[in-house]
């Protein structure tokens, strides 16, 4: 019996069970290495995992862990927390992307992206990332993700770049002035955060012209500062809400940069157990 976890910023998904075919699934709260410290990672797996995984506790034969900032350098904690619990376990801890790659593409290779609050990209073979480029945050890039989006819409709406009507709703939906959203982005923590959280107005006004030509121009940058410079042209595959929500922008921005667009996934979890189960 095996064991699949895929970690966010706010919660992780959990699956066992995936080599008999019956995908039993938990949620806890989110474990990142780079932001949590040890103690703290094995107190989330205690309390909230195991009574959960019972069943698992003389069962489990194998765990992989796919999680933001998973890097190897900083991943040991998990590993070694994970370990610990569950003592005849094969574990692997390996980043969300490379998790996204393999839910998205299989065992075949593709181009696979995450467009969720952040962004990010890769090249993959059909086991392994052969070439990732840097998604640099949502200051310096993360193009195409919400945080992205809704930084370029916000400024576009109080520079007077989209209809003033978009600029008014907007300042009602979010109950603040200019004044209070430079506030809201300068001076408190988690910016990211809030900028994303422009995603759900955005999509409700995504049939306006103005807004469809926004869309399409912001996904384009995200193929051109990213998937264009990969080294093969190969299906471009997508995990996560931003992803989900705007499917048919994102496809028709693919087809302006003439690329193929292969599958959509809002969560992977059930494609990972797939992958890990083949």
């Amino acid at each position: 019996m095996i064991l699949i976890a895929d970690s966010g910023a706010t919660k992780t998904d959990w699956c066992y069970d995936a080599i008999g075919g019956t995908y039993m699934q938990v949620q806890t709260e989110g474990i990142n290495p780079f932001h949590q410290s040890a103690e703290y990672i094995r107190h989330i797996l205690e309390d909230q995992l195991v009574p959960r995984c019972t069943v698992l506790a003389d069962t489990c034969t194998g765990i992989f862990f796919y999680g933001a900032g998973c890097l190897p350098s900083v991943s040991a904690p998990v590993t070694e927390a994970l370990q610990d619990l569950f003592p005849k376990a094969h574990i692997e801890v390996e980043t969300d992307l490379l998790g996204a790659a393999r839910a998205l593409c299989q065992h075949r290779p593709g181009i696979a992206c995450i467009l969720g609050t952040g962004s990010n990209s890769c090249l993959y073979d059909g086991e392994r990332i052969t070439q990732n480029i840097s998604p640099l945050g949502y200051i310096l890039g993360d193009e195409g993700s919400g945080a992205y989006l809704g930084k370029h819409f916000v400024a576009d709406c109080l520079k007077s770049q989209l209809p003033l009507k978009l600029r008014d709703a907007l300042l009602d939906t979010l109950r603040l002035d200019p004044q209070g959203i430079i506030e809201r982005v300068y001076r408190h923590p988690q910016a990211n955060r809030f900028l994303a959280s422009l995603a759900p107005f955005i999509h409700a006004h995504k049939n306006d012209p103005e807004v469809h030509t926004f869309l399409l121009q912001h996904f384009g940058e995200f193929f051109r500062r990213n998937v264009l410079l990969y080294s093969r042209r190969l299906p471009v595959s997508f995990v996560g809400s931003i992803a989900w929500h705007f499917r048919a922008e994102i496809e028709e921005a693919a087809a302006c940069c003439g690329l193929c667009t292969g599958t959509f996934l809002q969560n992977p979890i059930k494609k990972l157990a797939e992958y890990h189960s083949s």
